[in-house]
């Protein structure tokens, strides 16, 4: 198989999706991989590097795209490579389909087997291809919102640990999954007081233990939640539902009761974002103010830190690519990893995207099938 991985072109994007010692592996086994020139740099990884992987390097996007049977990327298409994706290609990267339609609708068109890593599934139903990612942007997420607390970059001008005869500031986490866990062990460490909403009281119990003292657990409900916004100096959202878009959790009425220059970080964001004034940012320009309150939306936070995000990507994703390029389609019939088919041949086949959008859903068994 033909392997292309293109170089990201998403604002401040510096992650890639493959590594020299991860394309080594894939032309050990007989596969040919094509790297975009330059396409590492951000990741401090050289054309050199590549070289001596056993890549070929290659000028330009269009070549890969042309050349390549299976794209691997990290971030969604871009509308500039729609056209290029072919029907008969395979595309493995992060889409999370349910927050854009434009998106959706671009790789509807173009018939290819889009295979999102957001919603493929192990044996126990985790998402090992979306946890790296989301350890990072937990702890980016209050390492971010400690900086803009600032009072030079919008913030109240409050430090997140307080000191001796100054209370800590409040972090408010709604979500206890992965993101909200590595969130809460940064903020706890720097020594805010810190509040974790969620639905299952089984998490909920689980944190209980394993969190510091400073780390306070609570049932979510709409009024909990209101309550929170109320206190909180920085709030985290951190919320997922697998494949589908983000519930709004926070409506701009509780934001009337929040701090003036509190911080809201919404790392959401990617599926659509649970606070309802949330609207995706760029590290060009990540903040924006809504009543008062500071927004932090970026849409690829762990692109601001790419030499640890590619390399903890890669890490996780390598295992399914090479099974991809052994085996193709064959690779997804038997377990979790089928999963991860949100649009082929044209059809939608994961059904929180269907819904999204109100369009027609095929169960992928029946495509593979065929």
């Amino acid at each position: 198989m033909i392997v292309g991985v293109p170089a990201e072109i998403k604002d401040n994007e510096n992650r890639i999706a493959m590594v020299p010692g991860g394309a080594a592996q894939l032309h050990a086994r007989g596969h040919t991989v094509l790297v975009e020139k330059d396409g590492g740099t951000g990741s401090g990884v050289t054309a050199d590097d590549y070289r001596a992987a056993g890549v070929e390097v290659v000028a330009t996007p269009a070549e890969i795209f042309a050349r390549a049977d299976m794209i691997v990327k990290v971030k969604e298409p871009q509308p500039v490579e729609y056209g290029m994706i072919r029907k008969d290609q395979l595309v493995f990267t992060y889409f999370h389909f349910a927050a854009s339609e434009e998106l959706t609708n671009g790789m509807i068109a173009t018939g290819a087997t889009c295979i999102a890593y957001e919603t493929i599934e192990d044996d126990e139903g985790r998402l090992p291809l979306l946890t790296p990612m989301s350890e990072v942007a937990g702890r980016m997420a209050s390492q971010v919102g400690t900086y803009y607390l600032q009072k030079p970059y919008g913030g109240r001008g409050v430090l997140i640990g307080g000191v001796p005869g100054v209370p800590a500031s409040e972090v408010v986490i709604i979500g206890g999954g992965v993101v909200g866990t590595q969130a809460a062990w940064m903020a706890a460490g720097l020594g805010a007081r810190v509040t974790i909403l969620d639905i299952d009281l089984e998490r909920l119990r689980y944190l209980d233990d394993v969190m510091p003292a400073n780390v306070t657990t609570l049932a979510s409900n709409p009024e909990s939640i209101r309550r929170a916004c109320e206190r909180a100096d920085l709030l985290i959202g951190a919320v997922l539902i697998e494949g589908a878009k983000a519930p709004i959790l926070v409506p701009r009425s509780y934001l009337k009761d929040m701090k003036k220059g509190a911080v809201i970080v919404d790392v959401a964001v990617d599926q659509g974002g649970c606070v309802e004034t949330c609207t995706p940012t760029t590290h060009t320009k990540p903040t924006f103010v809504v009543d008062d309150v500071l927004h932090y939306c970026v849409a690829n936070m762990p692109g601001a830190v790419p030499r640890t995000s590619t390399f903890a990507l890669t890490n996780a994703t390598l295992p399914f690519a090479l099974r991809l390029a052994d085996q193709g389609l064959a690779s997804l019939n038997t377990d979790g990893f089928a999963q991860g088919i949100n649009v082929m041949n044209g059809k939608v086949t994961h059904p929180a995207v269907a819904e999204a959008f109100g369009l027609e859903y095929t169960p992928v068994s029946h495509l593979l099938a065929s």
